[in-house]
């Protein structure tokens, strides 16, 4: 008995990739040093309240955003760079207060007013898993 079934995966794997990028990315494309950060592994975010201290244009990088971020102690600085229509959509302005959550599969940020996240950081091995590839059957 064979039984069979219709599976488009060009329109699943294209609805994935529209939904992912639109609301998470990977820590290498997202993470940035900050100048004033000290030593170490840079791309570590301390889970915690952040308030938005500086919003530009990502350099080298068309429809992107950058968000220098302002933790609760001096020294906990985070540079965020997010896709355009992902800070758009949030109305972000600065002075504004975000969070981060650490999670297995990465960083979670999110707006302290709502607590709702908006956009996660990948791990880059995580990241790399949820790539759209091609389905061979």
């Amino acid at each position: 008995m064979c039984c069979s079934f219709q599976v488009s995966a060009d329109s699943l794997a294209s609805s994935a990739s529209s939904a992912s990028s639109a609301s998470s990315g990977s820590v290498s494309d997202s993470l940035s040093s900050s100048s004033n950060s000290s030593g170490g592994n840079q791309r570590k975010v301390a889970d915690g309240h952040y308030r938005i201290i500086d919003i530009a244009a990502t350099p080298g990088q068309a429809g992107r955003t950058r968000l220098t971020l302002q933790g609760e102690q001096a020294q906990q600085q985070v540079v965020l760079d997010l896709p355009q229509p992902t800070f758009a959509a949030q109305q972000l302005g600065q002075g504004d207060s975000m969070y981060a959550q650490n999670r297995v599969y990465g960083i979670e940020f999110g707006r302290a007013d709502t607590h709702q996240p908006f956009y996660l950081v990948l791990a880059d091995a995580w990241y790399g898993e949820l790539a759209s590839r091609p389905v061979t059957l």
